[in-house]
């Protein structure tokens, strides 16, 4: 590595750069689990050095989109019950207990206001178009509490909870309109400073996702 820091930063660019497409390739189910991720081959994919390619393959098993076991290649993470049921299970911790403070306050974000407004406009049917407003509200919800270590936290799962999600409307598991329903719902028991309906609406809304998906990986001819 250059000691040049001008150099390092270029560098630095590069890596994100490619972690970026790997990221979004892998969440538009472009790179599945079956394909190892060396750093050859990323290498050569998007015209870097392998240092580079390497960075980056290691920035994705950190976050938790690559999977790479002793003296073998990287591969994208295999989503199965186990891993749905954990991913779900610690997004409901996190946005429970946000949720509880939002109530306290009566404090509706507006940045979720705006997120399922996005949702309402868009075509009723499940679509993975919903995905980005969908995590768009429930990041805001999180957000709202004002901890920046709380959002770090709720961001480290954040691609796991994105592999899920986009999963789920990959099967064409969950319609727009029903999302932005429930989203409603849990606003207006956060209005109403009612801090247990809140959390309730969100295990209801977030559990029959988990289930779903669950019930899809499970028996997959009748998803």
């Amino acid at each position: 590595m250059t000691s040049d820091p001008a150099a390092r930063l270029g560098v630095v660019g590069v890596v994100d750069a490619v972690t970026r497409r790997l990221r979004d390739q892998i969440l538009r189910g472009e790179i599945g689990a079956d394909l190892a991720l060396t750093e050859a081959k990323v290498s050569a994919s998007f015209g870097v050095a392998r240092p580079s390619a390497k960075a980056a393959i290691e920035q994705l098993v950190a976050s938790g989109l690559l999977v790479r076991t002793a003296h073998r290649s990287a591969r994208v993470v295999a989503i199965d019950p186990e891993m749905v049921r954990d991913v779900y299970r610690t997004r409901m911790r996190l946005e429970s207990a946000a949720l509880r403070e939002l109530a306290r306050e009566r404090a509706v974000p507006d940045a979720a206001r705006a997120a399922n407004a996005d949702l309402l406009a868009m075509p009723a049917a499940a679509d993975t178009a919903t995905v980005d407003p969908d995590l768009r509200f429930h990041t805001a919800l999180i957000d709202a509490v004002g901890s920046d270590r709380t959002s770090r936290m709720y961001r480290s799962v954040l691609d796991e909870v994105r592999l899920c999600m986009t999963q789920v409307q990959g099967r064409r598991l969950l319609e727009a309109a029903a999302i932005a329903q429930q989203h409603a719902a849990i606003l207006d028991a956060v209005d109403a400073g009612d801090a247990d309906r809140a959390a309730t609406l969100l295990a209801d809304h977030l559990g029959a996702a988990e289930e779903r998906l669950v019930e899809a990986l499970v028996s997959p001819a009748r998803s």
